[in-house]
C-alpha cells in the first residue's frame, strides 16, 4: 500500500470515527409509548368509562393508571382486561388508598394484568419514626403484591420533600423500604413545586423509580397552579432525559387543573408527548 492511500483511509476513518461522535450527541429520543393516570378525567370519566377509556386510546395514550376504591370501573377483572386488550392499552397501575389495599383487592388487580399498586399519599407526618411506620407498611403491602406478581409503591406529593423538623420523609421512605418489595412512583411536578433539585434526587435515588407522573405547572407562586404540558414552565426535556437515563419505564400524564376542559387537556398533552424529543 503507497503512502497516499494509507493516509487517504486514515482520514477517511477518523471522518468516520467524528461522524459518529456527532450522531451521537445529535441523536434525540422520543417517548414511543406513554400513558396517563385516568384521575385527569375525574369529572367525566364515571358517566361513561368505556367511552371515556376508548377516547383516551384513541389520542394515543398506550398505558392506564386507574384510581378509586373500583379501579376497573365495574368491570370483573376478566372483562377489563379484554376491554383494555381491544383498545391497545394496557393497565399498568392503580392507585389504592392504604385502607382500601388488601389481599383480596391486590389479586383482582393481578387477575386484571396490572403490575403496580400504588399509594397515592399518606399526608405529612409528625416525625421522622411516623414515616418509618408508613415505610413498614409499605413493606407489608409490598410482601403481599409479591406473592401475585405485582410490585407495590409510593406516590410522593410536594410535603414528601419538604424539610419538616429536620426531616424529609422521600428520603425516610427510600432509605428504610427494601428495593425487592418496595418501589416509587415520581410525581415531576410536585417535586419541582417543592423546590427540590429534580436531577441530583434522581441522580441519587433515581433506581427506586419505576413509574411517573407527567404534569406541568403554569406557576408555583404562590399556589403552584398547574396548564397543559406545552405552556408551563417545567422542563421536560431535561426532566424526561434524566429519567430515562435513571431506568423509570412508565411515563403517565396527570393533569388536574385545565384551561379548557379535561378532554382538550388531554388531546393537548398527547399531541405534546409524541413530538417531544429530548
Amino acid at each position: 500500500m503507497n503512502i497516499n492511500r494509507r493516509k487517504f483511509l486514515q482520514q477517511s476513518a477518523s471522518l468516520a470515527a467524528m461522524a459518529l461522535i456527532v450522531n451521537r450527541v445529535d441523536a434525540k429520543e422520543t417517548l414511543k409509548q406513554f400513558g396517563c393516570q385516568l384521575y385527569s378525567i375525574r369529572d367525566v370519566l364515571p358517566k361513561d368509562p368505556r367511552g371515556y377509556m376508548k377516547q383516551l386510546a384513541d389520542m394515543g395514550y398506550k398505558y392506564f393508571e386507574s384510581y378509586s376504591q373500583d379501579p376497573l370501573w365495574g368491570m370483573s377483572p376478566k372483562d377489563a382486561k379484554a376491554f383494555l386488550s381491544d383498545i391497545g392499552v394496557k393497565m399498568v397501575s392503580t392507585h389504592l388508598g392504604l385502607q382500601e389495599t388488601n389481599e383480596e383487592m391486590i389479586a383482582k388487580c393481578a387477575e386484571a394484568g396490572l403490575s403496580y399498586v400504588i399509594c397515592p399519599g399518606i399526608g405529612m407526618q409528625p416525625s421522622a419514626d411516623a414515616w418509618k411506620k408508613k415505610a413498614e407498611t409499605f413493606t407489608q403491602h409490598g410482601e403481599t403484591c409479591k406473592k401475585y406478581g405485582l410490585r407495590y409503591g409510593y406516590h410522593n406529593h410536594s410535603y414528601s420533600f419538604q424539610n419538616a423538623n429536620g426531616v424529609k420523609g422521600q428520603r425516610i421512605l427510600l432509605e428504610n423500604t427494601d428495593p425487592s418489595l418496595v418501589c416509587f412512583e415520581l410525581d415531576m411536578c410536585w417535586i419541582e413545586a417543592s423546590g427540590e433539585d429534580t436531577l441530583a434526587h434522581l441522580k441519587e435515588y433515581g433506581k427506586r423509580y419505576e413509574l411517573c407522573h407527567i404534569k406541568q405547572l403554569e406557576t408555583k407562586d404562590p399556589r403552584p397552579k398547574q396548564t397543559d404540558l406545552e405552556k408551563g414552565i417545567i422542563d421536560y426535556k431535561q426532566l424526561i432525559r434524566a429519567a430515562k437515563d435513571a431506568g423509570i419505564r412508565y411515563y403517565l400524564v396527570e393533569q388536574e387543573q385545565y384551561p379548557v376542559s379535561p378532554i382538550e387537556s388531554m388531546k393537548n398533552d398527547a399531541a405534546y408527548l409524541k413530538t417531544l424529543s429530548f
